[in-house]
């Protein structure tokens, strides 16, 4: 039986995807692990295997085809034995993500109609895969299932003449009319809960359109990943009860401190940043505060033991929060070395989502481009995240009681009250100002 190929949910957040290019066509034979396509999730274009051998029979969905749903059939591979005509009236037989862990979904929305295979194509979707009285699968084609429901027909008292006796168009059209199943008490339907990850409520298009009518304008369609950060941090501002911790870091020391250890490394083509120390630091926090190493799980808390640290990182149209696992045991140079290359490849979108999810603290650095200070929205299901500013010059008070200048930096720490409270996230706090202010021990 042809077996139907799901779009499959390349990553956690992903509910829907471009199948930007396909790399088999019609009548290619395919083994397990073959390459078939390139997807463009919410966050990376993303290459997915075969998990069958056979034939590719028929490509359900285009080459750049925007908003395919999760599970909805993208193609149809045929076993030894089969061919087109065994599903040129619509595709019907088992289905099977090409590489995905997720459940098969059995309400999985049907293939567009351009997809549709066949003669007769309707912009009205085929009914679900019917049962008989026994519980066991019905196999007709979607227009047969379609032509069946329109007429009333029950398909268990239908006889299928097409392969492995699948009802097909032309036995429902000869069938003679029967009495339809008995439908159940009809009742209101209530009302649709709201979608996940559905976009905020607020003026519509229409409204909004309205108030620039005779301005000069330009529309930008968002785009998977940015529809996805609206979405969350909507999320993430009505549900997670933020406050707010802030600290100035005196940065003179670890500035004397980074520059006699880049001439160190010179010769090795390392050279830290500012930023790298900063990971080091919250790192070693999230170990010497091992309360506040947690996420929140909707009923309770996880406390992690590893310190697992997201970092920002802007790229056009959004950002990606890569997550450096386990680095309160990496070195200042190995840190460095990994940060540059999950940047860099976020930027390419080429990070796998195992690379991008997870974590429990996150580091959000906007004083490379001149900010003071600043709040950063808690991206779930972490506690805390860090928004740090620039490294300044400012006069201060030393602690003999002097006046003089020194190279401050501020941060704010937002933290998740479900998971932090105020105590815990001082210490926490001050743990990292701790570190950074004195570098050469936080490397001991």
């Amino acid at each position: 039986m042809p077996t139907e190929i799901l779009m499959p949910a390349l990553s956690p957040t992903m509910e829907e995807g471009t199948l930007a290019k396909w790399l088999v066509k019609e009548g290619d034979t395919v083994s397990s692990g073959d390459l078939l396509a390139e997807i463009e999730t919410d966050k990376a274009t993303m290459e997915f295997e075969a998990v069958d051998e056979g034939t590719v029979g028929k490509i359900l969905v285009a080459e750049g085809s925007e908003g395919v749903k999760v599970n909805t059939p993208i193609a149809v591979l045929l076993d030894d034995g089969e061919s087109a005509d065994d599903i040129k009236e619509g595709s019907s037989g088992s289905s099977k993500p090409a590489a995905s862990s997720e459940p098969e979904n059995k309400d999985a929305a049907p293939a567009p109609k351009e997809a549709q295979s066949g003669p007769e194509k309707s912009t009205t979707p085929a009914p679900a895969a019917p049962e008989a009285a026994d519980g066991t699968r019905i196999f007709a084609s979607p227009l047969a299932r379609r032509i069946a429901e329109d007429k009333g027909l029950d398909l268990s008292q239908i006889k299928g003449s097409g392969p492995k006796g699948r009802i097909v168009k032309a036995d429902v059209e000869a069938a003679k009319p029967g009495a339809a199943p008995a439908k159940a008490e009809e009742k209101p339907a209530a009302a649709a809960p709201a979608a996940a990850g559905a976009m905020p409520a607020g003026p519509g298009y229409e409204q909004v359109v309205r108030m620039y009518e005779g301005r000069d304008y330009e529309e930008v369609k968002l785009d998977g990943m940015r529809r996805t950060v609206a979405s969350r941090l909507t999320e993430a501002k009505q549900t997670i009860p933020h406050f707010y911790l802030r600290r100035d870091i005196y940065l003179d020391d670890l500035l004397k401190f980074r520059s006699q250890l880049n001439k160190q490394l010179e010769s090795k083509g390392v050279k830290l940043s500012v930023n790298d120390f900063i990971i080091k630091a919250c790192a070693n926090a999230l170990q010497e505060v091992p309360a506040a190493n947690a996420v929140w799980a909707g009923d309770r808390i996880i406390k992690l033991k590893p310190s697992d640290v997201a970092v920002a990182v802007a790229i056009d149209g959004g950002l990606f929060t890569p997550v450096i696992k386990d680095a309160h045991q990496k070195t200042l140079s190995a840190l460095s070395a990994e940060m540059k290359d999950l940047a860099a490849r976020a930027r390419d979108r080429k990070l796998a989502p195992h690379e991008y999810v997870g974590g429990s603290f996150a580091i959000s650095n906007l004083g490379m481009y001149g900010i003071d200070n600043f709040d950063a929205v808690i991206n779930p299901p972490h506690g805390a995240i860090l928004a740090v500013g620039a490294g300044v010059k400012k006069p201060v008070v030393k602690d003999d009681g002097e006046v003089g200048v020194a190279t401050v930096m501020s941060v704010t720490l937002s933290v998740d009250h479900r998971v932090i409270d105020g105590a815990l996230g001082a210490e926490l706090l001050a743990a990292i100002k701790e570190n950074l202010e004195n570098p050469v021990a936080m490397l001991a």
